[in-house]
């Protein structure tokens, strides 16, 4: 594993970033690796705002995976700043060889470093092999999570 790097997302990423996240039963029915457009114009936004921190794993020159890291300034637990995992994936080759923990721990230690009271993610309610993981890893499902699609 030592010559695994994680860095931050670049334009040229894009393209194997989304193809990880199509690469699954849900991924497959949301997302669309056959036009980049929107992905790019996300990606510009998502460089623009300092809170926002997409990293991408490479291996040899390779993209193996991903995640995207939200720091959220707020004025709950006494003015707790919070950070958010989200979109985390690991090249189908790659699954089961530590990748992930490596990458969840990236966020945790830059989740400190940027004075992060609380690291949160969510995670699909049928991903039950994620679930084990996140739980392996010291999270707890602690809320139930809500969303409205608009």
């Amino acid at each position: 594993m030592s010559d695994l790097g994680i860095r931050s997302l670049a334009d040229a990423d894009i393209e194997a970033v989304v193809a990880m996240l199509a690469d699954d039963p849900l991924g497959a029915q949301r997302e669309s690796p056959d036009d980049l457009t929107p992905y790019r114009a996300a990606f510009r936004r998502l460089a623009d705002d300092p809170n926002q921190h997409v990293v991408v794993a490479v291996r040899e020159g390779r993209v193996v995976g991903t995640l995207q890291l939200t720091v959220v300034p707020g004025l709950s637990r006494r003015g707790a700043t919070r950070s958010i995992i989200e979109g985390v994936r690991v090249h189908s080759d790659e699954r089961g060889s530590g990748l992930g923990t490596q990458l969840i721990q990236w966020a945790v230690d830059e989740s400190r470093r940027q004075s992060c009271q609380l690291v949160q993610l969510t995670s699909d309610v049928t991903r039950e092999d994620a679930h084990r993981f996140y739980e392996r890893l010291g999270f707890t499902a602690s809320h139930v999570g809500f969303k409205l699609t608009l």
